[in-house]
């Protein structure tokens, strides 16, 4: 006797029996480029903001393997996810749903670029550095795509953790040890993961209901995930400021990582007290989370400047 195939399974079916072509632009979607620019940044801002130096080539091909890394691991959450991004209408159009590319071409670009950044990052920078890498790589590819996320709603705040690397792989090639500052660098993306998360999840969290993904707005509701973000964004609030504290950076960093912090809780404050009905068009949410990408690029940018101005002896 016949089943009917579930909608994933059919779209899967028709993408295949009818494949398109694929293009360069498909292989460098599967990299996330989007996510890809802030990976980049933080890990120059991390390699820029580092005591001592390192050669500009050297620095270049610390960044390169990390961006391929990141890269890999965002083909094989293609490769894993197809299935699920083809029920959901942000992700249709990718790659795969979109019946442009095969799952074994996206799986096989993830371990090709995931592995020759590894190898890239110990043989031309440093062994330390590229087994952080490859934490990273496992961490993102495996625990969050694989295990975490398709199974508790506390999956990006683990799941946080991969996005959290850059800066101090960053960091790491250019001094060749784990210190206090880039485990803090490493800590403030950890923390400012969930409030920007869950501040678009909420708003794009019907998506996720229709494919069983279980966010946190679908599985506790919305008061949960709006009071979860701003307890988020009030624990993040000391930690990006922490650099300056222990004495990591100068005023400058500190300054605007406190008037960041604290824009970031004036806007996290009316999405974590408000409900639903009382605005659908959900105005508070979606400028938390543009903000919140401002925050982090700011945050870090400031890093940077810091380390400038004390290299230049502006300040003492």
């Amino acid at each position: 006797m016949e089943t009917a195939a579930s909608p994933t399974s059919q779209t899967g079916t028709a993408a295949s029996a009818a494949m398109l072509p694929t293009e360069w632009r498909d292989f460098f979607t599967l990299t996330k480029p989007r996510v890809m620019t802030l990976v980049i940044f933080t890990a120059i801002c991390g390699v820029l903001a580092a005591p001592g130096s390192i050669h500009p080539v050297l620095g270049f091909t610390a960044i390169l393997a990390i961006s391929m890394g990141a890269g890999g691991s965002a083909a094989l959450n293609h490769w894993w996810e197809a299935d699920l991004d083809a029920g959901m209408k942000r992700t249709m159009n990718r790659p795969l749903p979109g019946g442009r590319m095969r799952r074994e071409d996206a799986r096989d670009f993830g371990i090709f670029l995931s592995g020759v950044s590894i190898v890239l990052m110990g043989v031309a920078i440093d062994w330390l550095a590229a087994a952080l890498l490859l934490v990273a790589v496992i961490y993102y590819a495996v625990i969050y795509t694989m295990w975490l996320k398709p199974r508790t709603p506390q999956n990006i705040v683990i799941g946080g953790g991969a996005g959290a690397f850059p800066p101090l792989i960053g960091w790491v090639a250019v001094t060749g040890e784990i210190t206090a500052m880039p485990v803090l660098l490493f800590a403030i993306i950890f923390f400012w993961t969930p409030p920007h998360f869950w501040a678009l999840a909420l708003f794009v969290q019907s998506d996720y209901a229709k494919v069983g993904i279980p966010m946190l707005p679908v599985v506790a509701g919305e008061k949960v995930t709006r009071r979860q973000i701003w307890w988020y964004t009030v624990a993040l609030a000391p930690i990006a400021i922490a650099p300056w504290v222990i004495g990591g950076t100068s005023w400058i960093y500190g300054m605007t990582a406190a008037t960041l912090s604290a824009l970031f809780l004036l806007l996290a404050w009316p999405v974590g007290r408000r409900s639903r009905t009382d605005d659908d068009k959900m105005l508070p949410e979606k400028k938390l989370f543009k903000f919140s990408i401002y925050y982090l690029f700011a945050l870090f940018a400031a890093l940077v400047a810091d380390r400038v101005a004390a290299y230049q002896g502006w300040i003492a």
